[in-house]
C-alpha cells in the first residue's frame, strides 16, 4: 500500500515536472531565437530561413549604433539616451514621491487619513489607459507635448498613489524607534532620511526598480505623447517602428539587435537587486 502510494506521488510529479519542462522551453524560445538571430550574419530581410545561424557576426549591432543598414534615418542610440534619461528622472523622482506617501501614511496620524488611503486605493483600480486621451490635451495646452520632459511628468506624477507595498514595508519598523529618536529631539523629517530610510534598503530597492521599468519599457504612452517627434523617440517607439512595413526589410537584423540591447540593463539590475527585490516584496505584504 505504502509503496502503491509513493509509486502513484512519483508518478504524479514526473509530469508535473515534464509539464514545467515543456512550458519553460516554449516560454523560453522566443527570447533564444531573438538572441542568437541578433548575432546572425547571413543575408536576408525578414526572418530566417534556419532555426540556429550559419553564420556569427556582430555586425547587426555595429550597423544599429551606426545607423548603416537601412535608407531612413532611424537613431537608435538617440532613442536609447531619450529612453534612459527620461527613466532615470521618472526613478529618482517617482521613488521618492512613494516612500514620503507611504510614510506618511505609515506613521502620521492625521485627518481624513483612512479617506485618503481608501481614495489612492479606488484610483490605482482604473487602469492608465483610460486617462491617456485627457492628459495628452492638458499637456497640449501647456506646450508640453512631443517633449521628454512630458514623459518625466506622466510617469512620476501619479506614483505616490502606489504607496501600498512601501507603506506595509514601513508599518513592519518598530514605532518604538520613531518615539525614541523624537524623545532625543529629532523631528519627522529627519526621522525619515536618517533612521527609516537606512533601515528600509530592500524596499528602497524595490521602488527604484518598479519606477525605473515603468518608463523604459512603455509604449502606449509615450507613442500618445511624441506623435511623430523621431527625435524624441524612446527605444520602444523606435523599435515598433523598426518593424513597420516600411522599414521591416532593412531593419528586421538590427531590431533583434535593438531588442537584445534594451533588455540589457533591466536584466543585470534584476540580477544585482535580486535579493532585495524579494525582501522587499515579502516584507511589504506583510500588513496593508
Amino acid at each position: 500500500m505504502i509503496k502503491s502510494y509513493k509509486f502513484k506521488r512519483h508518478l504524479a510529479n514526473g509530469f508535473i515536472y515534464l509539464f514545467l519542462i515543456v512550458m519553460g522551453i516554449i516560454w523560453v524560445s522566443p527570447f533564444v531565437y531573438l538572441l542568437m538571430h541578433s548575432f546572425n550574419g547571413d543575408v536576408g530581410g525578414v526572418g530566417y530561413q534556419y532555426l540556429i545561424p550559419r553564420k556569427w557576426s556582430f555586425q547587426n549591432y555595429i550597423d544599429l549604433f551606426s545607423g548603416v543598414g537601412g535608407n531612413a534615418s532611424l537613431n537608435y542610440p538617440r532613442w536609447f539616451l531619450n529612453t534612459f534619461i527620461v527613466a532615470c528622472f521618472s526613478c529618482v523622482i517617482s521613488t521618492i514621491s512613494v516612500l514620503m506617501v507611504s510614510y506618511a501614511f505609515s506613521r502620521l496620524r492625521f485627518k481624513s487619513r483612512k479617506k485618503f488611503i481608501n481614495v489612492g486605493m479606488i484610483l490605482g483600480m482604473f487602469p492608465g489607459f483610460m486617462t491617456m486621451i485627457a492628459i495628452y490635451y492638458l499637456l497640449k495646452a501647456m506646450g508640453l507635448t512631443k517633449t521628454l520632459v512630458a514623459l518625466v511628468i506622466c510617469y512620476s506624477a501619479g506614483a505616490g498613489l502606489g504607496f501600498q507595498i512601501s507603506k506595509g514595508f514601513f508599518d513592519t519598523i518598530p514605532r518604538a524607534l520613531d518615539e525614541a529618536a523624537t524623545i532625543d529631539g529629532a523631528t519627522k523629517n529627519q526621522i525619515f532620511w536618517k533612521i527609516i530610510l537606512p533601515m528600509s534598503k530592500p524596499i528602497v530597492v524595490y521602488t527604484v526598480l518598479t519606477s525605473f521599468i515603468g518608463p523604459w519599457t512603455d509604449f502606449i504612452l509615450a507613442k500618445i505623447i511624441m506623435g511623430d517627434n523621431r527625435d524624441g523617440y524612446t527605444v520602444a517607439i523606435g523599435l515598433q517602428l523598426m518593424t513597420d512595413a516600411t522599414f521591416k526589410t532593412q531593419y528586421y537584423r538590427q531590431f533583434l539587435a535593438g531588442s537584445v540591447v534594451v533588455a540589457i540593463p533591466i536584466t543585470l539590475l534584476f540580477l544585482k537587486m535580486q535579493k532585495y527585490y524579494v525582501e522587499g516584496v515579502t516584507a511589504g505584504g506583510v500588513k496593508g
